[in-house]
């Protein structure tokens, strides 16, 4: 086992530090700014890193964790680049092709497995401590292996769907909590509606559906539209009462056609445009920094099950880690980086969550923690107990299969909303996962 490097004393506040450097220093300007904007010191090791951009608060954090690895020691430096989400794709592709892919790079859950399949990236079981490993939740650990190999090291998790409702608009209306059942969202949505504002924000583009549904799909089926293994195509009867219930909403007039904002943008909501929306834990952090009066009169809970019991998946848990690339000539250290940064000391990862006020939750048990002993945590986000305790413990990863299967569940959604005959869009959906499963030899590949 290799042995990596340790924060020595005094190095908490040399991250310090770095972040407030990067705080003072606002959002990286473009998609090739570099950490620091440094040459390569002589004799030293550089290992590339690409990072998805993010909010201003959590590129600020990437930017100053680099600054203090750098400060760290001579040995390696790490050059970083923001890269736009909507530019990722190409820019990735280029590079790929042209063989000058970054080191370590950003990658969520639910990519990882293809990843390692291909090799685009390399094992980091044995390049990482164990100790670093082991502090780790096991579910977690899960969704970052492939074949008795660790592929990533993740840094964060977030439930993908929270419940998100007006305190002020359920007292005029007379309705008391949160909805705990979909026939009662369905119910509460209608209620709610007037001239001014639409009961229930939901994802309304296949896109947004193909991924925000998944813990609905979970609550309503008990399974994913393809088997285990994924060898045969499952999208069946089990999920019509989720297609039926966007369909009613949409007839009833409680959810609007769409307007064009992807369902991880609360801004509709916190406009007050909605009186309930479904949103990821992520958006605490925009209401909450950008629209301070709406969130004082608002409460969150887990989303209702089709059931109308409590403790039931309704929400996966996506997030972002950290790979190596597979063709990278510098793995070690760039691990040794990915390590010192995201598994070593707690100082390095908790600014990060505070930063983004605690919005988006650790999968380490120290971090967490490190966290839970903060004093102010349910004073800057009061939503944070009710996310951990009710929806975190309940919630699925998310799956790992190609993203065309989950494509075809949100084309499926999108269709029976608009009135598409619910079966019928079942039907088509069976169809392309099984077209999906064929053309990408899918079958037996799955777990």
């Amino acid at each position: 086992m290799r042995t990596t490097r340790r924060m020595a004393g005094g190095l908490a506040a040399v991250v310090a530090a770095g972040l407030a450097l990067a705080a003072c220093s606002g959002t990286p300007d473009g998609p090739d700014n570099a950490g620091g904007g440094e040459d390569v010191p002589e004799g030293a090791t550089e290992v590339t890193f690409w990072q998805t951009q993010f909010t201003d608060e959590e590129n600020e954090w990437y930017e100053g964790v680099v600054d203090a690895y750098n400060a760290s020691q001579d040995e390696v430096h790490v050059a970083l680049t923001v890269v736009p989400g909507d530019a990722w794709e190409q820019r990735m592709t280029a590079a790929q092709a042209a063989g000058n892919a970054p080191d370590v790079r950003t990658m969520n859950y639910g990519d990882i497995r293809d990843a390692a399949r291909t090799s685009q990236i390399v094992p980091l079981t044995d390049l990482i401590s164990e100790d670093a490993w082991g502090d780790v939740q096991e579910n977690v650990l899960e969704s970052v292996s492939s074949d008795g190999e660790r592929y990533a090291y993740p840094m964060l998790v977030e439930p993908s769907a929270v419940l998100y409702y007006r305190t002020d608009l359920f007292d005029e209306a007379g309705l008391d909590g949160p909805p705990t059942s979909w026939e009662e969202l369905i119910d509460y949505a209608e209620q709610l509606t007037d001239d001014q504002v639409f009961g229930m924000r939901l994802a309304q583009t296949s896109v947004d559906m193909s991924w925000s549904t998944w813990g609905y799909q979970w609550n309503v089926a008990g399974h994913l539209p393809i088997s285990e293994d994924w060898s045969e195509p499952a999208a069946n009867e089990d999920f019509a009462p989720l297609l039926q219930a966007y369909q009613d909403l949409f007839d009833s007039g409680a959810l609007p056609p769409g307007d064009g904002i992807g369902y991880a943008d609360a801004t509709p909501y916190g406009e007050g445009e909605f009186a309930m929306m479904a949103n990821g834990s992520w958006a605490a952090s925009q209401l909450l920094a950008d629209y301070p009066e709406i969130a004082e009169v608002t409460e969150v809970a887990a989303m209702p099950s089709f059931s109308g019991e409590p403790g039931e998946t309704t929400a996966t848990l996506g997030g972002w880690t950290w790979v190596v690339d597979g063709n990278s000539e510098v793995s070690e250290e760039a691990a040794d980086f990915i390590e010192w940064s995201l598994g070593g000391d707690t100082a390095n990862v908790v600014p990060f969550f505070e930063a983004t006020v605690f919005s988006k939750v650790s999968p380490r048990q120290s971090v967490a923690d490190a966290i839970n002993e903060l004093p102010d945590v349910d004073s800057v986000n009061p939503w944070n107990a009710t996310i951990q305790a009710d929806i975190v413990p309940f919630a699925q990863q998310e799956p790992a299969y190609p993203w065309n299967v989950s494509l075809a569940m949100g084309e499926a959604i999108e269709a029976a909303m608009q009135g598409t005959p619910v079966d019928e869009a079942l039907a088509t959906a069976n169809d392309k996962i099984a077209t999906e499963i064929a053309n990408s030899e899918l079958a037996g590949t799955g777990s």
